[in-house]
């Protein structure tokens, strides 16, 4: 080998290291920014929900309720202010309905422009959190960000899921109930099948969330999970081989501009092999309606360490955690809530 081939590969490869190097100081250090970026939407928002909650107790004590409203909007009030992160969406979510009853009419005019105006700031300011941890979670998905630990000891951004407040007189104001039968489908490797998709109002952020549905006029949860089974993924099974239900997870959201008060209780079910090779099993989405057809991503069977490890939104929020003690048997046939 000539010196001078040694020097170009020595010169090359100090050039590709300052590019490599360089590089990743950028990614190291945009990762950085958008986690303080993250940091401060949320203490906005942290601001936001507790004005909001404040201009709610102001509401129960201006003597336009009845009592027992006025206590229970303030009791509620309390309770989102206190709550810790794990259940501040559920506390905030409560205060959202409650908020939703009040007839803004009979309040003074100042303290009813005072709370649309605390509303107001709760929407912008969830919507300016949640960009920044799409963007951060974004970056941090990257395989170089992931490969070479980027993000460094810098804890994961989550989303906050919580409806956002509709105004007194906009239409479809007052939240819609909507039980729902689901099942948490495994296969014989003890996985369980998710399903990836969007709001077609907020096409940017996207979920995996369990096989299932509504339940329609006239069914019970069981024979409404064995349906919603067969419809999303083409495997009919017989209701009697439905465990559960196991767990039962109340959560008020919002899905294309409609806001549901959703109450979901969750089977178990085991998928069949399909001839004899557990390992190829079809999922046939062709029962899918026109609005899954349009907001459903895809599909595939996820470990529970894949689900601990994942940066994805999954729901329900605890699934990793729970699905080893389902994998184990360990039902006594106690419904539990879940979130």
């Amino acid at each position: 080998m000539s010196t001078g081939y040694l020097i170009t590969t020595l010169v090359v490869a100090f050039v590709l290291a300052l590019v490599i190097g360089s590089w990743l100081v950028r990614t190291a250090s945009r990762l950085d920014r958008l986690h303080v970026r993250t940091d401060a939407a949320w203490a906005a928002l942290d601001a936001a929900l507790a004005r909001r909650a404040v201009v709610a107790r102001a509401v129960s004590a201006a003597g336009q309720l009845d009592q027992r409203s006025a206590d229970t909007l303030r009791a509620v009030a309390e309770r989102a202010e206190q709550a810790p992160r794990i259940d501040r969406e559920a506390a905030e979510n409560d205060l959202t309905l409650q908020l939703a009853g009040v007839d803004r009419a009979r309040l003074p005019l100042a303290l009813a422009a005072e709370l649309t105006d605390a509303e107001q700031r709760v929407v912008i300011a969830r919507r300016v959190h949640n960009d920044a941890v799409r963007d951060t979670l974004g970056q941090r998905r990257r395989r170089a960000a992931r490969w070479l630990k980027l993000a460094g000891t810098a804890p994961q951004p989550e989303y906050f899921e919580i409806v956002e407040p509709a105004l007194a007189g906009e239409p479809d104001a007052a939240p819609v109930p909507r039980p729902s039968a689901r099942v948490l489908l495994l296969d014989r490797e003890g996985r369980v099948l998710l399903f990836n998709g969007h709001d077609p109002r907020r096409a940017d952020e996207s979920w995996w969330f369990t096989v299932g549905g509504g339940v329609e006029p006239g069914e019970n949860l069981r024979t409404a999970a064995a349906r919603e089974l067969a419809e999303e993924t083409g495997i009919k099974l017989p209701e009697d081989q439905l465990i559960g239900p196991m767990w039962r997870r109340r959560v008020v959201f919002s899905f294309d501009g409609r806001t549901y008060d959703g109450e979901e209780w969750f089977f178990l079910a085991f998928a069949p092999p399909a001839n004899g090779k557990p390992l190829e099993i079809t999922v046939n989405t062709a029962g899918f309606n026109d609005v899954e057809r349009h907001t459903i991503d895809g599909h595939r069977w996820w470990s529970a360490d894949e689900l601990r490890s994942t940066n994805e939104t999954i729901y329900p929020v605890q699934l990793g955690e729970l699905l080893p003690d389902v994998l184990r048997g360990e039902w006594d046939g106690t419904v539990r809530t879940v979130r």
